[in-house]
């Protein structure tokens, strides 16, 4: 059962909203955008901390540092939940709310102890993918990770083949985040695998390079291509046909809600007493038009 605050009504609360990215990340653009304005509009203070080059032990001394700091609650991504398990306990230990989003399972943040989690239900985002490649007569793939010590990047990878009615098997490579790598390690997979004709990326760190080799090789039309999240080269692989849709979690909610939340929990005592599902949806050429005019702000 969750636990109920003491209702007090305060102002000028202090959150740290500590995220796994590393600083080459993009796509936290629209977190950052979102913690702004949620700051702004409940009077609050939210620093966004990250280890810079993506190293989750840096993070996890983060998440440490912070609660050293004694903030009013603090936000965090479970990147890897054996990595970062202690870290977080510690802080729900000395009486810290702590709100889990974007990464990580809801079964894992209630492990944890925090107050609930936001984000996308990622094996069924991963099944939603398979069930369009599937429909468009994909039958062998793909899935290129470029964080596989995230449980929840895996869960994408096993959803989409689970979809597809295919083991995962070594239908998933391990790409790192390195763009050269990412580019080396699919080129070599699809000239082994002839016979792939579906595309699973996980963001735009391994989506991009992807998108860039098909190019290079003039194979754009070749793949059912579809990827989470969303960055500028996604969207015009989109509108060039290259990539068949983007899967979006919608992260302005992933750093505005929590805010909010907090801001009314520490206030009043109140808390939504489920979990928040920002996704899946998926931005396609019938919907990228809106969705480009809003990117890197809002999507």
């Amino acid at each position: 059962m969750m636990s109920i605050a003491p209702a007090a009504h305060a102002d000028g609360e202090r959150f740290v909203f500590v995220s796994h990215a590393p600083d080459t990340d993009s796509w936290w653009n629209v977190i950052k955008n979102a913690l702004k304005n949620a700051a702004k509009e409940t009077g609050t203070t939210v620093e966004y901390r990250n280890p810079p080059t993506g190293d989750i032990a840096d993070m996890a001394r983060i998440i440490e540092q912070s609660a050293a700091t004694n903030p009013d609650g603090i936000i965090t991504t479970i990147a890897d939940f054996d990595v970062l398990k202690a870290s977080i306990e510690q802080a729900i230990a000395k009486g810290i709310p702590v709100m889990t989003v974007n990464s990580g399972t809801a079964d894992q943040s209630k492990q944890l102890g925090a107050l609930m989690h936001i984000g996308q239900p990622e094996y069924d985002a991963g099944k939603g993918a398979g069930a369009r490649a599937k429909a468009a007569g994909v039958t062998n793939f793909v899935c290129v990770n470029h964080y596989i010590t995230n449980a929840a990047s895996v869960e994408r990878c096993q959803g989409y083949a689970d979809a597809l009615g295919v083991p995962l098997g070594d239908h998933m490579i391990d790409s790192s985040q390195d763009p050269t790598q990412v580019y080396n390690k699919v080129k070599a997979y699809l000239t082994a695998h002839a016979d792939t004709n579906g595309i699973l990326t996980l963001g735009p760190n391994s989506a991009e390079p992807t998108i860039k080799l098909l190019r290079d090789t003039g194979e754009t039309s070749k793949y059912n291509f579809i990827t989470f999240d969303l960055s500028a080269d996604i969207s015009q692989g989109i509108k060039d046909g290259i990539v068949e849709s983007a899967i979006d979690q919608q992260p302005y909610l992933q750093g505005y809600l929590p805010v909010v939340l907090l801001t009314q929990y520490k206030r009043y005592g109140v808390m939504p007493a489920n979990n928040i599902n920002t996704g899946p949806g998926f931005v396609t050429k019938d919907n990228i038009g809106l969705v480009e005019k809003l990117a890197g702000e809002y999507r």
